[in-house]
This record gives C-alpha cells, structure tokens and sequence, in this order.
C-alpha cells in the first residue's frame, strides 16, 4: 500500500471532524466554576470538592465523546445538564457508606446489621459521651488518675455475682486476653465437642494459638466424660475451659460434662475453670416466654472462675467483651499488656453503662431494652403490621408481582440459641405471571437494596421473605413513606 493510500485510510471522515469539534466545545473547568448554578454547591461541599467533581465529570463526558468517533453515536454538549451531573457526583459522593437499612431477614441480632440495636437511655449516654469531656480515667473522688473498667465494674459485678471484671472490645478479644494472660505456652483443656468457629472463620483452636497457649482436646466430638478432663490434667495444664456452643446444636449420642461436674476436678488440681458463654444473658429469658439460655450468673455460680461473653447479643448492649470472675485472675488479666490493646473507648463504655443499669428493674426491661423488646413481639401484632404494609408495597412494586402476608419464623441470630425459633409474620413477594426465576428474584432483591433506605430480606422458596419483626412503628411509618415515594417514583 502506497503513502497516499495509507494516509487516505486514516483521514479524519466529515463525522470524526464533528466529534473533535465536539471535544473543543467542552468548557474548561474554570469556565464551569463560574456558573451561577455552581456558587451554592462551593457553599455546601467546599471549593475543592466541586473542582474535583467537575473535572471527573468532564472527563467522563470527554471519553464518551472519544468512543462515538468509534461508534458513531453524538453527543450533545450541554451544560445544564453537566452542572446536573455535577451536582449528583457530588451527593453521591457525600453519603454516608454506613447508612440505615431495614432489617427484615427475620434474624433480630443480625452480625452484617450491627446486632442489638442500643435502647434510648444508651444512645443519650454516648452522646453524652461524645460532646463532653467524661471522666474516663479519672477518679472525682481521690482526685487522680483512675480506671476505666471502674465505670462498669461495680455493677457487672452486682448482675453476675462476680468479685471483679474487665472489659474489651468484642468477646473474642475477652478469651484471646484471658488465654495470653493465664496460658501462655501451657496447656488449655477444652472438649473435642466444644471447638466451636465464632463466625468469620474465627475458630477456638485459631485464638488459642495467636495467645500462645497449647490446646489439649478431650473426649469426642460427641460426647466427653469427667475422666477424659481428668486423664488430661498434667503438669504443663495451666486451664481448663468451657465453650458454650451458641451457634450449633448437636443431638443424638451426646455425652457433655456439666459445670458442676467439672467445677471440683478443677478445684482439686487447683486449675481456674473458664468459660466462653458467647451471647451472655445476664437474665432468664424464660420468664418472657423465650428459650431458656444459660446465664452469667449461674455459670458462676456452678463452679466458673472466669466467664467471657458478649456486649452486643442478647445483653442488647454496645459490642464489647466482658470479663467476670476471680478477683485474682482479673488482676492478673488486667496486667498483661494486650489489655490495652483491646481496652474500649468512652463511648462503648457510657452505652455499656447505660444498658447495665437497665437490669437493676427487670420489671420494666421488656419495654426499656430494645433487644428485648423485639424478641418478644408477638406474632399477632406483627401480623398486623404485615396486613398494614402489604397494600403500599403491593403499590411499589407494581403488577408484576404479587406481595402476600404470611406466617414465618424469625431467628435470634448471632449465635444464639441457633434450633429456636420465633414465630412471626411478614410479607412474601413472588412473580405475577407465576415463573420461578431465580433470576428476576436476584434483580428484585437488588431493587430493593437500591431504595433510600436500602430493604433487605431474603430468598428462598422461589420467593422474597420479608419478615417484619424488626419493623417497629416508627420504622413501619418510615417504610409506608418510602413505599409511597418509590410509587411516585415509578
């Protein structure tokens, strides 16, 4: 091929002239800051917020120009419009990725949805807490530097009969601290049956082995025996432990050593006996008609040195982990230095507070903690609130579904009380035309993800299962006006 026909193959068409002009029509960002439209949004997001936003879109524009000289498409080049684009960068950009949702999965103390939600009097105290220097570690009365676990110590240890306890950040953190503190390079005795995975692929034998301490299985996985703890006990033993299994059951054959069983062989060898009770009620459940879960208290009380639990499941508190025990053994916990690794801060410390003090009025704890409250509803009041919903998100979401109210089971979640269910009701969202796709299901789940407050639920059954424990009145008075809006909308 000659020169001549070479450069005939490349020449700009009278179409790709046109798409350059378009390109030197885009105004220059400065040209764009002058806008009048654009004044109040240097107001509201800040000068260099804006700059950046215009440039991003202007390169947005610039590459859609560049791929119609491909695709021959045209691009108009209007300036309202880029300003409108502008202004939406710039709102998505400022929202918050940590936004509320509706929880309707059906499962109360939801890990992915932050578990309990706090009750008012907590939320005041962290705010409290947050605008105003506390005394966190400083004692009013000797008028010195004090402790920070003495904030919550005198009644975590008034709820459980404990002589001490400490406090970090999550339950993992709690029987991570306790292990480097009393075991390291020494041997824990723990049953085959109770090595549990917390969740995240978190594992017993995993925390056992970042604390240094050597784990010394016992038993089956389905059935130990005193004499396999006892067989074990050796020179190097520095523990023994219990594992509440929260999060699974196992039935059938099954053998397990009780507390109080255990408690004296550790006694005899002059061993601290602990135990991981996980989800942590420091009350009856069974008194509100919910399943019986053990308690701090009476882990204690049956033999327990130590007992670790959590803050944020069914004690409806603020994620922490807590430690309750031998005044001894805190001390000696208290001392180590991951201890300050895993301290928490004021404002887990004031909800922890806050919630702790609910307990002192067990009378007036089903209507004053949320967690509680929610794990009570009952499933006539709840199917009511079904039938109020039903008829604006029928609206919503148009003919091509058919939204029904039914009955359904929620769940506890987060470990807790895993084979227990409670009944419940909420809404059931299937095809119209009565097709089963998988697929048109997925795309509805995401439609709904996508709302203001995004809506989450869950598949299963070749249907959406929109279970409505969660929604209280004043979050159902806000999903009937996001209903109604998403109509509009549509």
């Amino acid at each position: 091929m000659s020169t001549t026909d070479r450069r005939a193959k490349v020449s700009p068409s009278p179409d790709s002239d046109e798409r350059q002009a378009q390109l030197a029509r885009l105004p220059s960002v400065d040209s764009v800051m002058a806008m009048a439209r654009v004044a109040p949004l240097v107001g509201e997001y800040g000068r260099s917020r804006v700059v950046d936003a215009v440039r991003q879109v202007l390169d947005a524009w610039r590459g859609e120009v560049q791929r119609g000289m491909a695709s021959g498409e045209v691009m108009a080049v209007d300036r309202d419009c880029l300003v409108t684009a502008v202004t939406e960068r710039l709102a998505r950009d400022a929202r918050s990725r940590m936004r509320a949702v509706f929880n309707l999965t059906g499962t109360v103390l939801h890990t992915n949805l932050g578990r309990a939600l706090l009750p008012d009097a907590a939320v005041h105290a962290v705010v409290e807490a947050m605008t105003r220097p506390v005394n966190l570690e400083f004692d009013l009365e000797a008028g010195r530097r004090g402790d920070r676990d003495e904030l919550v110590a005198d009644l975590l240890c008034e709820l459980t009969s404990a002589q001490a306890a400490t406090v970090v950040n999550n339950n993992a953190a709690a029987v991570l601290l306790m292990l480097s503190a009393l075991a390291v390079r020494k041997e824990v005795i723990v049953s085959r049956g109770e090595l549990v995975e917390i969740g995240g692929s978190f594992r017993i034998p995993d925390i056992m082995r970042s604390a240094g301490a050597k784990l010394r299985e016992v038993g089956t996985t389905n059935r130990t025996h005193v004499a396999d703890y006892e067989a074990a006990i050796g020179p190097r033993t520095a523990l023994m432990m219990k594992v509440h299994c929260s999060n699974y059951a196992v039935s059938g054959f099954t053998a397990a050593v009780s507390l109080r069983e255990l408690a004296p062989l550790a006694q005899a060898h002059g061993l601290p006996l602990a135990v991981d009770l996980g989800s942590g009620t420091l009350i009856d459940l069974a008194q509100w008609g919910l399943p019986r879960e053990p308690t701090v208290r009476q882990a204690l009380a049956e033999g327990a040195d130590l007992v670790t639990f959590s803050g944020d499941k069914l004690l409806g508190g603020p994620q922490a982990g807590v430690i309750v025990g031998s005044a001894e053994l805190i001390a000696r916990i208290k001392m180590h230095p991951l201890k300050r690794a895993v301290r928490v801060g004021k404002m887990t410390l004031a909800a922890l507070e806050s919630v702790l003090r609910l307990y002192r009025a067990p009378e007036l704890l089903a209507e004053q903690l949320t967690t509680l409250r929610l794990l009570m509803r009952s499933s006539d009041a709840i199917r009511a609130c079904a039938e109020r919903v039903q008829p604006v998100l029928q609206r919503a979401l148009g003919a091509g579904y058919v939204v029904s109210v039914q009955m359904m089971a929620s769940q506890i979640g987060s470990g807790a009380l895993p084979v227990q269910n409670l009944p419940s009701a909420g809404l059931i969202v299937r095809e119209a035309s009565g097709k089963r796709s998988g697929r048109a299901l997925m795309a509805l789940e995401a439609r709904l993800r996508a709302w203001p407050r995004p809506v989450l639920g869950r598949i299963a059954d070749q249907a959406l299962w929109l279970d409505l424990r969660c929604l209280e009145a004043g979050d159902e008075a806000a999903f009937v006006a996001q209903c109604v809006e998403q109509s509009e909308v549509g």
